[in-house]
């Protein structure tokens, strides 16, 4: 069964999001072995300290790099990356399963991720131009892992 991995840097504090995610795992179950890890945020004193920032990203991507499953397909949530449609990201998703049957994707805190974790992601993405909540991101990008799955299974899900 293909393992979806999704790492994030600190945790849900909104039940109403915490209840969506939950949504979209119990639905991923019948398609993949899903498993969330919670990444511990930097804390970070001065917010206006750009090298207090660095750091923090840095300590956090190691963190992040050490928790990536061997031989996962690595997928990084950053507003730099590539934005796709649902049967594209579908594709990209089901080429990552037959590549390697495991697939991580990051989500990184509030202020990004740190550029190692990007330079070892075999793809950038990102879910909108738009400017969102970082915690709202989370079952967004659940919803649309389920919804590749879907896709990818020809299920009626996806209109």
């Amino acid at each position: 069964m293909t393992a979806v991995t999704v790492i994030s840097v600190g945790t849900l504090k909104e039940s109403y999001l915490k209840e969506a995610v939950a949504e979209y795992k119990k639905r991923l179950a019948q398609y993949a072995k899903v498993e969330e890890i919670n990444i511990k945020e930097e804390a970070i004193k001065n917010e206006d300290n750009e090298s207090e920032i660095q750091r923090a990203l840095d300590a956090e991507g190691e963190r992040i790099l050490s928790a990536v499953p061997k031989d996962s397909y690595l997928i990084s949530m950053c507003v730099e990356g590539k934005q796709f449609t649902s049967p594209e990201l579908a594709k990209i998703i089901e080429g990552a399963i037959d590549s390697s049957g495991k697939i991580t994707l990051v989500i990184g805190s509030s202020h990004g991720l740190a550029d190692k974790v990007k330079s070892a992601s075999a793809l950038k993405l990102s879910i909108s131009k738009l400017t969102f909540p970082h915690q709202l991101i989370r079952p967004v990008l659940f919803e649309a892992i389920y919804r590749s799955f879907t896709i990818i299974h020809n299920k009626r899900y996806h209109k």
